[in-house]
């Protein structure tokens, strides 16, 4: 009895797949086994005959080893281009539909999660992504001497995964892999994992390394820019260049894309990245630190990422914590004229080192012209066709001829492919740089969020050099939202709301750039004195708006005004409630004092 109950269970965990057809689709029914499951999701998704997909996972805790994963070349924007190890590809399919169940996908070492390129509707529910080892270097701060130049730590062991050897750290020393150095780093408060107050950005390099009584390493870096306090939590995750392997979710030429109920708690980069997708919603699902966790961080970079998309995207009811980077970055993608080939044809650039390859523009897609000085979109073309030519350029052809002055150095902007943004009922704080950095032309609401951040909460910066972020934007409403304990790094000044395109020196500085925001009925506790900061804005509304300093932390630019306007237009600030004791309220340049409209405000006043 006993030998046919053990052939029987043989036998099942044999049938963990099976493959159904329902209407013309084929369903994928996985259920829970011990070890890799990677082999047996693969075959399964590339021994299918449809075009339309499901996978229906019976609640359970699955592994993903990066041993038999499908291998590669990915261009991976805003992480590092290169050959993946992908679990699930999904690629040139009609539908794709995953049903999780509330299970648990636990991977391993240097893995792309999922991927969905040129897929026109995606459906995944009810998962949860965990790794089983972080790549993350972290320990207590015990002790510094910034005389000898040093800083002394008890790194974190269990669940970690990292070496002493020869005076360095190699970390996450996974599968024969380990950082250069320590890399980027920036500390958070044990208790709360927020980042520290007035913690700053750097980059560990040790000279050497010395292992001490109890546990202890003494880490020498004559490089460190701003010690560390006693009893924080020091993090690493290794060099700029190194540490984005790829998103959790890559979606990529793809089309009505939703994610409900997924939760992501680490990846080796972003949490979402979509490139090139019409039609996003991300519902009811959360980037955060798992319950009862002493990690510092969830993701390694921004909890969600959209570049170059349209359509609608909508974030709703859902939470961002611990991320190393954005709550959401939304943007285009500035290229610069590099030559102008013939009287319809432009080679252009792409300037960042983690946007090569990136997919700028395509057949049909119409582009803007912007011709420095002037940061105005200017005249559109319709492209004809695009040419490859490598990572760095492409030859693109119009269907009429380039405007006679353009030039060498000035920049083309998709104006195809721009999205309409809302985000609504969602939870961001406790994460490094802003809750959300946005650039879209088209609508953008913002509403009945609670917001915290290190540094400013909502920015707005169009960029026409490093990053080539684009663009302006035209139509912003940020209303209701519940804005507590803003700006606390350290790093530079910040504001709730911060309006700062950044244009290369070929540009005109003084030049409008954003249009027509409106910023209302929104409550703002915090401790810091910037409200709203903004530049070469044409049209702001700033109404309702209930304004409380706090006592949670000490001012750090206790000098700084509430309302800062340079160089702007059609500024209105009016029926808002101020409680606290600054008394440096405005900072208003000769130009945007002109048509600058203050009104019944209680709590502060404006002196021309």
């Amino acid at each position: 009895m006993k030998s046919e109950n053990k052939i029987l269970k043989v036998f099942l965990c044999l049938l963990i797949v099976l493959s159904t057809r329902v209407n013309a689709k084929e369903i994928i029914n996985i259920k829970p086994t011990n070890g890799d499951v990677t082999t047996l999701v693969r075959n399964a998704i590339e021994n299918t005959k449809d075009k339309d997909i499901k996978l229906v996972f019976e609640k359970g805790t699955y592994q993903f080893l990066p041993d038999y994963a499908k291998e590669q070349f990915s261009f991976v924007t805003n992480h590092g281009n290169g050959l993946k190890k992908i679990i699930f590809l999904f690629q040139d399919l009609n539908s794709v539909e995953i049903e999780g169940n509330g299970s648990e996908f636990i991977f391993h070492g240097h893995t792309a999660p999922f991927q969905f390129l040129n897929c026109n509707h995606i459906s995944v529910k009810n998962i949860t992504i965990d790794w089983d080892v972080p790549f993350s270097f972290q320990g207590d701060v015990t002790a510094t001497n910034s005389e000898e130049k040093w800083i002394e730590i008890k790194p974190y062991t269990k669940g970690y995964s990292w070496k002493l050897q020869r005076g360095r750290i190699y970390f996450p020393n996974i599968d024969n892999f380990h950082f250069a150095s320590l890399g980027s780093t920036l500390t958070f408060d044990k208790d709360t994992k927020q980042v520290a107050y007035g913690a700053l950005d750097f980059s560990l390099r040790p000279s050497k390394v010395e292992k001490r009584p109890n546990g202890i390493l003494r880490i020498y870096d004559e490089h460190i820019r701003k010690y560390p306090e006693v009893g924080v939590v020091i993090h690493s995750k290794g060099p700029h260049e190194e540490n984005r392997y790829a998103p959790a979710f890559q979606t990529k030429n793809s089309s009505n894309a939703v994610f409900d109920n997924v939760t992501i708690h680490h990846a080796l980069g972003m949490g979402f990245l979509f490139e090139r997708t019409d039609g996003i919603q991300i519902l009811n699902s959360g980037i955060y630190i798992k319950e009862g966790s002493d990690r510092a961080i969830s993701t390694i970079a921004d909890a969600t990422h959209f570049a170059n998309c349209k359509g609608g995207v909508l974030i709703e009811n859902c939470r961002f914590e611990g991320m190393l980077d954005d709550g959401t970055n939304v943007h285009g993608t500035y290229v610069e004229v590099n030559k102008i080939i013939n009287k319809n044809t432009v080679r252009v650039l792409l300037k960042h080192f983690e946007q090569t390859g990136f997919e700028f523009a395509g057949k049909g897609d119409e582009v803007w012209f912007i011709k420095t000085p002037n940061p105005d979109r200017g005249e559109v073309a319709v492209v004809s066709n695009v040419k490859y030519v490598n990572e760095y350029y492409s030859d693109i052809t119009f269907s009429k001829e380039v405007p006679s002055d353009l030039k060498t150095g000035d920049i083309l902007e998709n104006k195809t492919w721009n999205p309409v943004f809302t985000m609504r009922g969602c939870t961001i704080r406790d994460h490094r740089a802003r809750n959300i950095i946005i650039k879209t032309p088209l609508k953008i609401i913002i509403e009945d969020n609670d917001l915290s951040s290190m540094m400013s909460s909502i920015m707005l910066r169009g960029e026409s050099y490093f990053w080539y972020e684009s663009g302006s934007v035209e139509d912003v409403v940020i209303r209701n939202n519940r804005f507590k304990h803003v700006a606390y790094g350290g790093a530079s000044e910040h504001a709730v709301l911060k309006v700062s395109p950044r244009l290369g020196k070929t540009f005109n500085q003084s030049a409008l750039y954003d249009r027509n925001i409106v910023f209302e009925n929104n409550t703002i506790e915090t401790f810091d004195n910037r409200i709203i900061w903004a530049d070469r804005l044409d049209g702001l509304i700033v109404k309702g708006n209930t304004i409380k300093q706090t006592t949670t932390e000490k001012p750090q630019f206790p000098n700084a005004p509430l309302f800062e306007l340079i160089n702007c237009n059609n500024v209105e600030i009016t029926k808002n409630r101020y409680e606290g004791n600054v008394t440096n309220y405005f900072k208003v340049d000769k130009t945007s004092a002109k048509t600058l409209k203050v009104k019944r405000n209680k709590g502060f006043k404006y002196k021309k």
